[in-house]
């Protein structure tokens, strides 16, 4: 009885000795077709996101603007139809849009399956200017004169420039920081702001004139000016803070 049963044992230790080796010889067929597979579904996927019509840009959408702002920011932003969407150079079209004076800020947001997103943010105005021609300009709080209107928008300062070297982006920072610094109750008794440059804005409180430089130090010269306010003196300068003059 022995004899059988030890030759079942030898045939079965061979089957899966075959089996075995046969599992060995069929592992590498096995890992590239699941190579091949990879491949071939990576491809799908890069050819989908990156060239194929279905992911492309179908709409441009323009947020954070005002309604007239919209369709100038979309020209400007020259985003062509049917683009994958993956391939457009957001940066490029950044940089296109924040062209238009009016924008402050721009980021650019991919929308699947096919919106491109302009996220504009506008400029706020802090002041207006009137420069030697008469015209109003419209400064936010950069120095950045962005637009000319006809009438002063209503709570906005209005200070004039007296040369055209006064529209410089540092002349008009020296204004801007004049009209920052100034509390309310004082603007109040303001009835001119004047910037000559860089380095020499003026103004009249009440009946005083105040000399007062460029855009250094303003907490400490608008100190000094409200000390010597009290003497009611007709100038203060105020210009070099460290020694201020009055006459």
């Amino acid at each position: 009885m022995s004899a059988p049963t030890q030759g079942r044992g030898v045939a079965s230790s061979r089957d899966r000795f075959v089996r075995r080796a046969q599992e060995v010889q069929r592992r590498p067929r096995r890992l590239w077709g699941y190579a091949v597979v990879t491949v071939l579904v990576v491809a799908a996927l890069v050819w989908v996101v990156a060239f194929s019509p279905l992911l492309a840009v179908r709409t441009v959408e323009v947020v954070g603007v005002p309604a007239g702002e919209v369709a100038p920011i979309r020209d400007l932003a020259q985003v062509p139809v049917g683009q994958p969407l993956a391939r457009v150079d957001t940066a490029a079209v950044a940089d296109r849009v924040t062209q238009r004076a009016t924008v402050a800020d721009v980021s650019i947001e991919r929308s699947w399956p096919g919106t491109l997103v302009i996220h504009a943010s506008p400029r706020t105005p802090f002041l207006v200017v009137k420069n030697p021609q008469g015209q109003l300009q419209v400064v936010d709080e950069t120095g950045v004169a962005y637009a000319v209107v006809r009438q002063a928008p209503k709570g906005v300062p209005v200070v004039s420039a007296a040369t055209s070297a006064a529209l410089s982006r540092e002349a008009l920072q020296a204004a801007v920081s004049v009209v920052r610094v100034l509390p309310a109750a004082t603007q109040d008794k303001v009835s001119a702001v004047t910037v000559s440059g860089a380095g020499l804005v003026t103004l009249k409180i009440g009946s005083t004139s105040v000399v007062w430089g460029g855009l250094d130090e303003p907490d400490r010269k608008l100190e000094i000016v409200q000390a010597l306010l009290k003497g009611k003196p007709k100038v203060i300068d105020v210009s070099a803070p460290e020694t201020p003059v009055t006459r």
